[in-house]
């Protein structure tokens, strides 16, 4: 009898310890990505399939935030290409070409997939959002564009505890690019020059 009890305990107290370390749905994870994290930094890789299931193309980099609407997004292989949101102009620079194009970051962020990351609290002013489920560990949520002015369809993202560690964006011509995020760091100390950009001498600027 005293077997049986210690079983029925010991049961009880595994339920008990499931129950705890549950995972929040998709939904409220990004909720509570957005509501407690003013900076952030990560690597990245990155993957594009074709609609035609082409060969994937791969590429890695990394990137950092600042609430509300500074980042900076390193493509670091194959090639080098940077992309700065200095707060109120978008910058890219393709070193390749010698080229910078410019324009209003809030045209340019408003309702992109960036915007889940790296925008303001009102995500749910630019798109749809739903619980897609879980898959391989994470809780997935997705988001679908309210203005279809974007060129993308819908945007899943993965989280584990309470970061994201998937986004997958299906584009308006059935492409399909993929990121997994490495390394997450939530509220680093990031200075403010990473948010700067002023574009090299010899360099043909682009936009406004």
């Amino acid at each position: 009898m005293k077997a049986r009890q210690n079983s029925f305990v010991l049961a009880c107290l595994f339920a008990l310890e499931c129950c705890a370390t549950a995972s929040a749905s998709g939904p409220d994870q990004f909720k509570a990505f957005i509501e407690t994290t003013q900076s952030a930094r990560a690597s990245f890789s990155q993957s594009v399939v074709s609609k035609s299931g082409r060969k994937a193309q791969v590429s890695q980099g990394t990137f950092a935030f600042l609430r509300p609407g500074k980042f900076r997004w390193t493509y670091e292989k194959p090639y080098y290409q940077l992309m700065v949101g200095d707060g109120e102009r978008l910058w890219i620079h393709d070193r390749d070409l010698n080229q910078v194009s410019v324009k209003k970051l809030g045209l340019a962020i408003g309702s992109s997939p960036a915007a889940l990351l790296a925008g303001d609290a009102a995500a749910e002013k630019h798109f749809a959002i739903v619980d897609a489920g879980a898959s391989d560990g994470l809780e997935l949520i997705e988001a679908t564009p309210r203005s279809q002015d974007g060129g993308f369809e819908r945007v899943r993202l993965g989280f584990r505890n309470n970061l994201p560690q998937l986004m997958e964006v299906h584009d308006n011509f059935g492409q399909v690019t993929t990121l997994r995020f490495e390394r997450f760091e939530r509220n680093p100390a990031l200075p403010p020059g990473l948010f700067r950009f002023v574009p090299p001498k010899d360099a043909d600027v682009v936009g406004e």
